[in-house]
């Protein structure tokens, strides 16, 4: 028998049951797993305005937490495609760059050991010669 279920068959509250694993009391009630407020907290700290609502913070953090899940998402499927399943900073911009919305949001941003997307230029690209208009040329 583990410790937790040593702890829940006396009677004790386990990490879960006080609350501890699912964040803080904003959080929850927002239904976030980012962190209502630390990002309140943050926005109030930075001085972008004069006041700030508590609504501006669960706003915030929900529109943080879609964009790591999506980035997430791309950068694994990218891992997968490569048959990896490490996501390294070089399957991230992968899935940035072959992202239109994610690449117009980062479109300034270098990611360190990112790397570039592959592409050679048509023009670099050695012209196929004609069997038969070569012979005639010369």
């Amino acid at each position: 028998m583990s410790t937790k279920q040593g702890a829940a068959a006396k009677g004790k509250k386990t990490d879960a049951a006080k609350g501890k694993a699912g964040g803080s009391k904003n959080s929850k009630k927002a239904g976030l797993t980012f962190p209502v407020g630390r990002t309140g907290r943050l926005l109030r700290a930075g001085r972008y305005s004069q006041r700030v609502g508590k609504g501006a913070a669960v706003y915030l953090a929900a529109v943080l937490e879609y964009l790591c899940a999506e980035l997430l998402e791309l950068s694994g499927n990218a891992a997968r495609d490569n048959k990896k399943r490490r996501v390294t900073p070089r399957y991230v911009t992968l899935a940035v760059r072959n992202d239109e919305e994610l690449n117009k949001l980062l479109h300034g941003v270098t990611i360190a050991s990112g790397g570039v997307l592959p592409n050679i230029q048509q023009v670099l690209l050695k012209k196929k010669a004609k069997a038969g208009s070569a012979s005639q040329e010369v």
